[in-house]
């Protein structure tokens, strides 16, 4: 298919944002090989950047459209990286490298194209913070359209999925479609070919690209549909649901049922169910039922906590495999191994115990000095390996004897007390009640991520026991909440308790 080719310019500056692995300097050479074939000076460079985002990297290419021959002009000096305020487009492989080129300049909106993929790759800072720590993507789109000339954002790794192909050849599709370089589609498919590696994947990905950055339409929203049940169980414990819960509230309910049958089973599941119901009855539903929706979040995420058995499953789970073999592109006849660190500490062993055994094993001063050495050091563990997937799923077959273990009986015993100060406050004050049940959110992951939401979350409820009946509770709470989220050292849900006592 021919496709007009946009006029010629004489001076073109584009900046690349893209992860380690994505195959960024891939496509800035690609995108050399056209400029080259058709007439322009060109010249690309990539200033690496930290490691903390999977190498985050910043490829620039500069090009000048080349003299006329014997023209009486001398060979242009191209810059080394990009300036902020003279970048004519700019390809960033994640929503978060998009929203960096924005706060970095390169984005000014009376020239830059931003091709941007808007799907996310979650930094560890945002994964291990308390709470919901993830940036909002959604302002990040807003920016993006308000500050750019042009936005035409799609997820690019969802399209490199469907393709079968990588990230790069999708970004370098929609940079075709953009129309923004003077060069027509063929030249692109050109450079793949040039490149000679993966061309009939690479190919795909490019085309899909190219289809979507010229379609213009933003994505449409995504919306949860809870799949039917597929059990006696499962369908026993919607119609529960659909009996007792107001309609605003099943969907979270049925997705939380969802996850505490896998998670422990349909048993558990009802106990889920028990808790909720004792909640919702006392919601006056004058808040579309606050109250009863966040108790149906948090109450099952608590309830689904990460201990030791939960990660052996996940990680001998057959989708799992099959998700990182996908992700791999495993080819036949190839075989794949996985290796992954682990660093159990003994606490987390005691927790797996019999409630007496493990007790006593992490009470015992003599034990932990003979044992605890064991466990100071993190390993590598190649889990594709039969000892250790056969280690692993002895661990993750303890299932059945959770509710026997030292973290299943000191667990139920904390969320039924923090039920149990909820209820007092949903008696008189729904909302403060809500916000209660909200700082479950300071509880999450594992090991060391854990105790210091724990501690906080600790903290903050023993405010809250000196808050019931008071008419500003709700918004006490809200503000104790907020300042333990705050900041990484406690520092400022410190601050806060403190200013209160005095």
């Amino acid at each position: 298919m021919t496709t007009s080719t946009p006029p010629a310019r004489e001076r073109i500056t584009i900046a690349i944002l893209a992860l380690g692995g994505e195959g960024g300097g891939v496509l800035a050479d690609w995108i050399r090989q056209v400029a080259n074939q058709h007439g322009y000076v060109v010249q690309g460079t990539s200033i690496a950047g930290v490691a903390q985002r999977t190498g985050s990297t910043v490829y620039y290419i500069e090009m000048v459209k080349r003299a006329a021959e014997g023209a009486n002009r001398p060979e242009p000096v191209l810059a080394m990286m990009p300036a902020p305020g003279d970048v004519d487009i700019v390809i960033a492989s994640e929503l978060m490298e998009a929203g960096r080129a924005i706060l970095r300049g390169f984005v000014t909106g009376d020239r830059t194209t931003l091709i941007g993929s808007t799907h996310r790759v979650y930094a560890i800072s945002e994964k291990s913070a308390l709470g919901d720590g993830t940036a909002s993507s959604q302002r990040i789109l807003d920016a993006a359209k308000r500050r750019a000339a042009r936005f035409i954002g799609f997820d690019m790794a969802g399209a490199a999925a469907e393709a079968g192909s990588v990230i790069s050849s999708v970004m370098f599709g929609a940079l075709a479609g953009s129309e923004t370089l003077p060069f027509p589609r063929e030249a692109f498919e050109d450079a793949i070919r040039h490149g000679g590696k993966a061309l009939e994947a690479n190919l795909k990905g490019f085309g899909l690209g190219f289809q979507r950055a010229r379609a213009g339409e933003a994505e449409p929203p995504q919306i949860l549909d809870p799949s039917e049940p597929t059990t006696a169980a499962g369908r026993a414990l919607k119609a529960a649901i659909d009996a007792s819960l107001p309609p605003v509230a099943r969907p979270l309910a049925i997705e939380g049922v969802k996850r505490l049958m896998d998670y422990q089973g349909s048993r558990y599941a009802e106990l889920y169910l028990s808790r909720l119901g004792a909640i919702h009855a006392l919601d006056d539903g004058d808040t579309d039922w606050q109250l009863t929706r966040h108790a149906a979040r948090h109450i099952a995420l608590w309830m689904s906590y990460e201990d030791t058995i939960r990660v052996a499953d996940l990680k001998v789970r057959a989708v799992r495999s099959a998700r990182v073999a996908a992700e791999v592109r495993l080819a036949p006849g190839q075989v794949m191994a996985v290796t992954e660190y682990m660093h159990p500490r003994l606490q987390e062993i005691c927790d797996i115990l019999p409630v007496r055994l493990g007790r006593w094993i992490r009470d015992s001063a003599a034990i932990q000095r003979l044992v605890e050495p064991l466990f100071r050091a993190g390993r590598l563990v190649e889990t594709t390996s039969l000892r250790w997937f056969l280690a692993l799923r002895l661990i993750a077959g303890m299932r059945g004897l959770r509710p026997r273990t030292l973290r299943y009986s000191e667990e139920q015993q904390r969320i039924d007390g923090w039920l149990a100060l909820a209820a007092r406050f949903a008696e008189r004050d729904p909302p403060a009640a809500a916000e209660l049940i909200a700082c479950q959110q300071l509880i999450k992951g594992y090991s060391d991520t854990y105790e210091r939401g724990l501690a906080r979350f600790e903290a903050v409820l023993s405010e809250a026991s000196h808050l019931a009946g008071q008419p500003n509770a709700a918004t006490r709470l809200r503000a104790l909440r907020e300042a333990a989220l705050a900041d990484e050292q406690g520092d400022t849900l410190a601050c806060a308790i403190s200013a209160k006592s005095a």
